[in-house]
């Protein structure tokens, strides 16, 4: 059982920090807090399922292909939507919203509600110290361990990666540097939602899929970043994996109870912020000027 714990704390943790780096992202850059997120997610996981089984297209393509269809997607939402309404936190809160349950809705209506399986990406199991892991559990935390290098390296060796990270800090002050500011916010939004389309790729094997499978991560990254500290990358993946661990542990230490995972981890964030109001991690973001 132990093992178990380990195997599936690490996948669906990894998970859930991919998916809060790339909603931290956006809020740390943009500002804003996009309920849509996850919609991403379960449409990567839709589009795999459809361009491999419907269309026929190796599965590989058929993750490509998706992870850039809803990296444009996401994009242009960002583009055309969200970037006009900006300013206004309460109009973006239901815009973001209203977008994930129309994607949501042109999902329902493309594919139907008929519970699906997304297509394995590997086969077959290796054993870990006498422990069968199957291989695919093993990529999913491989791709998930190298994208998160990845995306840390990108932010603190290249010159774009600073030149995001100066906007988070100071919106007006990366723009006097000459930082062009909504650019920034554009090749983070393409980065968050490639993330979020990423997940959807990873799981899309490990279990059915549904028009509503965006709900239940949208309440826990909501609950990871807030524990985590909002707008911090480090605190996004230390909360990711204190309430990914925490969901496993429920289900398998109490089956019976399985359904409470969710309260569980949010319980423990709540106690947390209790403690301390800021998170783990918080940052207090400096106030725009003028």
């Amino acid at each position: 059982m132990a093992e178990n714990i380990i195997v599936y704390g690490l996948v669906w943790s990894g998970v859930y920090a991919l998916l809060a780096i790339g909603f931290s992202l956006i809020f740390g850059v943009a500002r804003i807090v996009n309920l849509a997120h996850t919609a991403f997610y379960m449409l990567a996981a839709y589009l795999i399922f459809h361009l491999n089984t419907a269309a026929g297209l190796n599965v590989y393509l058929s993750v490509f292909l998706a992870i850039i269809i809803v990296t444009i997607t996401g994009t242009l939402s960002y583009r055309l939507i969200i970037a006009r309404i900006r300013q206004h936190e309460s109009t973006t809160l239901i815009v973001t919203i209203a977008l994930a349950v129309i994607f949501q809705e042109a999902v329902l209506k493309g594919f139907g509600g008929t519970f699906v399986s997304g297509p394995k990406l590997i086969s077959g199991e290796t054993g870990i110290f006498g422990v069968g892991v199957l291989n695919q559990h093993l990529l999913t935390f491989g791709v998930v361990l190298l994208l998160l290098l990845a995306t840390w390296a990108f932010l603190m060796k290249t010159r774009t990666g600073v030149a995001i990270r100066a906007t988070a800090q100071d919106r007006e002050v990366a723009n006097l540097m000459g930082i062009n500011v909504p650019g920034m916010e554009m090749i983070t939004m393409a980065i968050s939602a490639a993330l979020a389309a990423i997940a959807g790729a990873l799981v899309a094997p490990l279990g059915v899929l549904t028009p509503g499978m965006w709900m239940h991560p949208l309440i826990m990254i909501l609950a990871v970043v807030v524990l985590g500290g909002l707008g911090s990358l480090k605190g996004s993946l230390i909360g990711a994996f204190i309430l990914g661990f925490s969901e496993i542990l429920v289900v398998f230490l109490a089956p019976s109870g399985a359904f409470l995972k969710t309260s569980v981890a949010l319980t423990i964030m709540l106690i947390v912020i209790m403690i301390k109001p800021e998170g783990l991690f918080g940052i207090v973001f400096e106030e725009e000027r003028g």
